[in-house]
């Protein structure tokens, strides 16, 4: 509050009081007797008064004019106080009375220059506050993305198999590209003799660390598995027993072939996954592996059908996870698999290494500036001419 404020007599002309108002630069006076407030003349006052008063009120005395019995406050009220009584009674000065005596006034532009005051502190405090949180979630956030690399390097050496098996009919292509530093995404191999190559693509349901863990889950169970059988439908019956109850509700597909290198008859069965793909570039014809069956961690006593094939030199074996059909352009168009059975047909005899390379390249060309939003994984066996 202004702790010397301009008090004037009663008896004070209006046109002095204007000049002092206008010397001082402020907005109102304190009329009084001896420190007793009389009233308040402020600019309001005057403005209302003027437009309705003839000429020669110049020497009028402030008396005439002025607020009589204004709103006051004590010298002990709170800023905030003094905002509320503002607001409440709709004026822009208060004057400060104290044991009776006029002691100072509170101007509406000293409070806003007080709450503003306290805003920023207000702010200050906040923003304090907020950086040292904001600290704190950074190096959490670091340590955790420390671990989430330590994990995914984990994962990948628990999930995924070191490299293909080393039949000189079959060349391989392969491309593993988890959305997140672990992925849900999974495939393996199983060789049971030296005449019989198992191979298995799965992808477990969600993304990131759930995901990861049912892979892992599902890794697990398939090792066990092939120890004992490499039949199709079995490996993926057991698989589904065993997964039961441990993938809190979560799901995974599955598709498991079994290829015998004497004869060439690929046997597979399907737990959900999409059906994988058989081309050969000599007829230009994509075949979908289709056989259907329930994904698996869904019901315990779940069975299998079993389909086989007979492959052909320079047939390719296109397995892939969603990842691939359900990659999105700029117009959130999904890929599909039409446009990935033109993919393989205007690839022409590239090798499979070649064709792993090519898809995931016209997948990002196709995305664009779009982020991948699932796991990707693509795994072409071709059967050498």
């Amino acid at each position: 509050m202004a702790t010397e404020p301009i008090v004037v007599g009663p008896a004070c002309t209006i046109q002095e009081v204007l000049r002092l108002m206008n010397r001082h630069r402020i907005g109102a006076v304190m009329v009084g007797v001896d420190g007793v407030l009389q009233g308040i003349f402020s600019e309001r006052d005057f403005l209302k008064q003027a437009v309705e008063s003839p000429p020669g009120w110049r020497p009028k005395p402030v008396s005439e004019w002025m607020t009589r019995n204004p709103i006051t406050i004590g010298p002990d009220a709170g800023w905030e106080d003094a905002v509320s009584l503002m607001e409440l009674r709709h004026v822009r000065h208060l004057p400060v009375i104290e044991d009776g005596k006029i002691v100072g006034i509170l101007s509406a532009r000293q409070l806003m220059a007080k709450r503003t005051e306290y805003l920023n502190l207000v702010v200050e405090d906040r923003t304090r506050e907020l950086q040292k949180i904001y600290d704190e979630i950074s190096a959490r956030d670091k340590e955790l993305r420390q671990n989430m690399v330590i994990a995914g390097r984990l994962q990948t050496r628990l999930l995924l198999p070191g490299a293909p098996p080393g039949w000189p009919e079959i060349h391989w292509g392969i491309h593993y590209a988890p959305l997140d530093l672990l992925g849900g995404d999974y495939y393996d191999f199983a060789v049971p003799n030296d005449h019989q190559l198992g191979i298995l693509i799965a992808d477990a349901s969600g993304h990131s660390i759930a995901a990861a863990m049912v892979a892992i889950m599902a890794r697990f169970a398939f090792s066990e598995v092939v120890r004992h059988t490499v039949k199709p439908a079995d490996v993926l019956r057991v698989m589904n027993r065993r997964l039961q109850g441990l993938t809190d509700e979560r799901f995974v597909t599955a598709f498991f072939g079994l290829l015998d290198r004497n004869t060439r008859e690929f046997r597979f069965a399907n737990a959900g996954h999409l059906p994988p793909l058989r081309f050969n570039p000599k007829y230009g014809l994509v075949e979908h592996l289709a056989q259907r069956g329930l994904m698996l961690g869904i019901m315990p006593e779940t069975r299998y059908e079993e389909q086989s094939v007979i492959l052909e030199p320079g047939d390719r074996l296109v397995f892939f996870t969603d990842g691939v059909v359900d990659c999105r352009n700029l117009t959130k168009e999904p890929f599909g698999i039409n446009r990935m059975e033109d993919f393989l047909r205007n690839a022409g005899r590239a090798s499979a290494a070649l064709l792993a390379q090519g898809l995931v390249e016209k997948l990002a060309d196709f995305r664009s500036d779009q982020p991948a939003w699932d796991d990707l994984t693509i795994l072409i066996a071709e059967v050498a001419e």
